[in-house]
């Protein structure tokens, strides 16, 4: 035996019709101001994200074709706190000093956004068009081309990285200045927020 169930259309009156009745199950009491707890909720939550996420814009080419010029991308700046930079994490950092000392220019607040290719202990060159690592070629589909310039042999020392744009031949990194220390990194890239669209 069956039963003949309402129509969506007389359940939507229905329920319709009793919260109109009922004033802790309106709409206005839905929307209401969530209270003094709820500010402070919302707070904490606000604190925090710009504590530990920031977004920034990218002025130039050196990271093409992963990141454009324009784009604007989200930077976390917590899991550094937790473990060390990974190999392939693309990071943000303030210059260090040998970058200084090549290009006077560059003034304590700017930051720089690159790919993390080796770490400490690691043995670095790029030659013949490819980056080694421990005397292993590195397959990397994500460079915009082939480096056209030759690197010393150079072992990363503790606590700093090897960084590399990739857009190999126009980025200012480690094949110039050498190894990054790990206390210049700022954060970690997560995600692309918004790309023009003549990108």
């Amino acid at each position: 035996m069956s039963f003949l169930r309402p129509s969506a259309l007389y359940q939507f009156l229905l329920t319709t019709l009793s919260l109109r009745w009922m004033p802790c199950q309106s709409w206005v009491f839905l929307l209401r101001w969530p209270g003094l707890d709820g500010f402070f909720k919302i707070l904490v939550g606000i604190l925090l994200w710009s504590t530990f996420s920031e977004i920034r814009f990218i002025p130039s080419s050196s990271m093409f074709p992963t990141l454009r010029i324009g784009d604007r991308i989200l930077i976390e700046k917590a899991s550094y706190y937790f473990r060390s930079p990974a190999v392939n994490d693309v990071i943000t950092f303030q210059a260090p000093i040998q970058a200084h000392l090549q290009h006077p220019g560059l003034g304590e607040e700017d930051v720089f956004i690159k790919r993390v290719v080796a770490k400490a202990g690691d043995f670095v060159q790029v030659r013949n068009g490819l980056l080694f690592i421990n005397g292993i070629a590195q397959n990397e589909d994500f460079i915009a081309e082939q480096p056209r310039y030759t690197s010393t042999l150079t072992c990363v020392p503790k606590d700093h990285v090897y960084v590399l744009g990739d857009n190999r031949n126009n980025s200012y990194d480690s094949h110039v200045w050498g190894p990054l220390p790990v206390k210049h990194i700022l954060g970690r890239y997560v995600t692309c927020c918004f790309r023009p669209s003549n990108s």
